[in-house]
C-alpha cells in the first residue's frame, strides 16, 4: 500500500504528461502481480465496490471524529477521501466521548464490536490486493467494520490511497488512454494492442502483464466480443478541405458506441471502452450478426419511429443497470451506423473509407431497421455549400459535420488530416450568476462551479444551467473573489451570491426539461465571457432561450 500511496502522491504534484507516464511505467515494472493490476484498474476507474460509498464513509467517520469538525474540514478540503484520511485517529488515540457511550481507544473495541483489531504488522502488512479482496467481500452491513479495520492499519497517506481505491474518483490527471500508453511504454509493446486486450481481460490483468513481459503469447480474442479503439477526429478550425478528397456526414448529438458480436455474445461499448450493454438490452437482442459497427446511439423523437430526439431524451437511458418496459417504450433507442470495422471474421480497418463504406451499405440491410439505420453522406456542391448546410442545421440532434478522408483506413486515436469534426457555432446567452460551489482536486480551494439563471416574464430569476469551464486561471481567481465578497446566503457547500454579475454562457443546444424549474436544460454550457459591463437586469429572458429550443 505504501508504494501505491507514494505513486498517487507523486502523480498529484506532477503536471508533465511525460513525467506521469514515466511514474506509472516504473510502478508497473517494479510492482508484483496482482497489486499492479488492481492499481492500474483503480487509476482508470475500471472497477468499484458497491458496498463502499461516500455516505458510508461519512457515517463511519462520525463514530471517530466530531461531526461538525468533519463538516467544516470537508467544506474546506473539498474531498471526502482526503478529509477522512487526515481526520481518522491514529491507533491508540483516545476517541471522543459520545452521549454516555465510552468508545475508549482507537484500535481497542468492545467485545461485541465486529471491527477487526489492527494488524500488528502495521501498514507493511497490507497490500493493495488484500484491500481489494476485503472490500470486494463487503456487504452494506459489514463494510463499515471492514473499512475501519483497514484504515486502522495505515498512516494518513495510506488511508488516502485506500479511500481513493475504495471510492474511485482518483483525480490525479491520469486518463485511461494515458494509463494504456504507460503500460505500452513500460513493456515496449504497441499501445493499440494494449487497448484491444485491456477491455477483453478483467482486472487485475494478469494475462495482460504476462504478455507484456514476454512470458506468454498474446491472448487469443477470437471468441471474445472485444473492444476496438475508436478512430477520432481533429477539430476543423480556420481551414477548408476538398470534398473530392473528403466525405461529409452529419455529426449527431448522441453518444458514440461500438457494437460487437463475437463468441456467441453481443456487447455495446462507449467511446472510452466501458461496456453499457445492460442499459440497451433491445439493441443487444437486435444485433446478431458476426460484425463490429461504429455508430451514434440516439433515441427516437417519438415512439412511432420518428427522427432522432435531443440528447436530453437519451440521458434518460444512460447509466441504468436495468431498464423498465415503460422506459423502453418512452425512449426507444437506435443506432445510426457510421462505419463497419469487421464482418464475417474479416477485419476491415486497414481498408480505405470508400471500401468500408461500400461494404457498410451492403451490410446495414442485414440489421433490423427498427433499431439501426445508415448515416447518410451529405451531398454538397463544394465546401462553401457544405458550410451553408452546416450553418442552417439546428436539428435537435445535430452537432455539426464530420469530414472523413476517402482513402483513410480506420486508425485508432487521432491522426492529423484523416478525420475532422466541424461543429456548428455555439449558441450564447447572457445569464446572471446565482449560486457557486467549490470544485474538486486542485480547484478544491476555489468557488469554480457556477449556477446561473435568466429572467422570467414576471421578473423572477430562474436557473437555466451550471458551468465550471471556459474561464482562465486569472478569471477563476476573480470569480472566486466575487463569490466570497458577495455571498448573501449559505446552504451547506453552496453559496448564494448577490444577483449582480452577468456571465455570457456558450452552449451547444438547449432543450425542454421537466426536471428544471425554468423548463430548460442546456447542452455543454461553459463560460464564454464575464460581462462586468452589463447590468443584471439586462440579462436574457427565459422566453429568449425558449425560442432556441430544438
Amino acid at each position: 500500500m505504501k508504494a501505491f500511496a507514494a505513486l498517487i502522491d507523486r502523480l498529484i504534484y506532477t503536471r508533465s504528461r511525460n513525467s506521469k507516464l514515466a511514474l506509472i511505467a516504473d510502478y508497473l515494472k517494479h510492482t508484483p502481480d496482482p497489486d499492479r493490476g488492481w492499481v492500474i484498474a483503480a487509476l482508470t476507474e475500471s472497477f468499484d465496490f458497491p458496498a463502499v460509498k461516500s455516505a458510508m464513509v461519512r457515517t463511519l467517520l462520525a463514530t471517530r471524529v466530531d461531526e461538525e469538525l468533519f463538516r467544516l474540514s470537508r467544506h474546506f478540503v473539498g474531498d471526502t477521501a482526503e478529509t477522512a484520511a487526515l481526520l481518522w485517529p491514529e491507533p491508540n488515540t483516545p476517541l471522543p466521548f459520545r452521549g454516555g457511550v465510552g468508545v475508549g481507544v482507537a484500535g481497542q473495541r468492545d467485545a461485541d464490536d465486529p471491527t477487526p483489531s489492527p494488524s500488528p504488522e502495521g501498514e507493511g502488512g497490507l497490500t493493495v490486493s488484500q484491500a481489494v479482496e476485503a472490500l470486494s467481500s463487503a456487504t452494506r452491513a459489514t463494510a463499515p467494520a471492514i473499512l475501519a479495520s483497514l484504515l486502522d492499519r495505515l498512516d494518513a497517506d495510506g488511508r488516502y490511497a485506500l479511500l481513493k481505491l475504495a471510492l474511485g474518483g482518483m483525480r490525479v490527471g491520469v486518463s485511461a488512454r494515458l494509463a494504456k500508453q504507460a503500460f505500452a511504454q513500460a513493456f515496449d509493446v504497441p499501445v493499440d494492442d494494449v487497448e484491444e486486450l485491456w477491455h477483453a481481460i478483467p482486472p487485475p490483468y494478469t494475462l495482460l502483464f504476462a504478455w507484456g513481459e514476454g512470458q506468454a503469447e498474446r491472448p487469443d480474442l477470437a471468441d471474445v466480443a472485444f473492444f476496438r479503439p475508436f478512430m477520432l477526429a481533429h477539430p476543423l478550425e480556420d481551414a477548408t478541405v476538398d470534398l473530392a478528397d473528403y466525405a461529409a456526414e452529419w455529426k449527431w448529438d448522441g453518444i458514440r458506441v461500438q457494437i460487437v458480436h463475437g463468441g456467441g455474445q453481443t456487447r455495446i461499448y462507449s467511446r472510452g471502452g466501458e461496456e453499457i450493454s445492460a442499459a440497451f438490452p433491445e439493441l443487444v437482442a437486435a444485433f446478431d450478426q458476426d460484425a463490429v459497427i461504429d455508430g451514434e446511439l440516439l433515441v427516437r423523437g417519438d415512439a412511432q419511429g420518428g427522427e432522432a430526439a435531443s440528447f436530453n431524451a437519451l440521458q434518460q437511458r444512460l447509466g441504468r443497470k436495468t431498464v423498465s418496459k415503460k422506459m423502453l417504450a418512452d425512449y426507444p433507442a437506435f443506432v445510426r451506423v457510421y462505419d463497419l470495422l469487421a464482418v464475417d471474421g474479416n477485419d476491415l480497418r486497414p481498408l480505405p473509407w470508400t471500401e468500408r463504406r461500400r461494404q457498410l451499405e451492403a451490410f446495414v440491410p442485414r440489421l433490423a431497421d427498427s433499431h439501426f439505420d445508415l448515416s447518410q453522406v451529405i451531398e454538397a456542391a463544394d465546401f462553401d455549400d457544405l458550410g451553408e448546410r452546416r450553418a442552417g442545421a439546428r436539428d435537435a440532434a445535430i452537432e455539426g459535420v464530420m469530414l472523413k478522408r476517402r482513402d483513410a483506413p480506420y486508425i485508432a486515436g487521432r491522426r492529423a488530416g484523416l478525420w475532422y469534426k466541424w461543429k456548428r457555432d455555439p449558441l450564447t446567452a447572457d445569464c446572471v450568476m446565482m449560486y457557486a460551489q467549490r470544485g474538486n482536486g486542485r480547484r478544491a480551494s476555489f468557488y469554480s462551479d457556477y449556477t446561473f439563471g435568466c429572467w422570467s416574464d414576471d421578473g423572477e430569476l430562474l436557473p437555466v444551467g451550471k458551468a465550471y469551464s471556459g474561464f482562465t486561471d486569472e478569471e477563476l481567481k476573480w470569480l472566486d473573489k466575487f463569490v466570497r465578497d458577495y455571498t448573501v446566503g449559505r446552504f451547506g457547500p453552496v453559496r448564494e451570491v448577490e444577483k449582480s454579475l452577468v456571465l455570457e454562457v456558450a452552449f451547444d443546444s438547449i432543450h425542454a426539461s421537466k426536471r428544471h424549474k425554468s423548463g430548460l436544460a442546456m447542452r455543454f454550457p461553459r463560460i464564454a465571457r464575464i460581462r462586468r459591463d452589463k447590468p443584471a437586469e439586462e440579462a436574457d429572458r427565459i422566453a429568449t432561450l425558449q425560442a432556441m429550443v430544438t
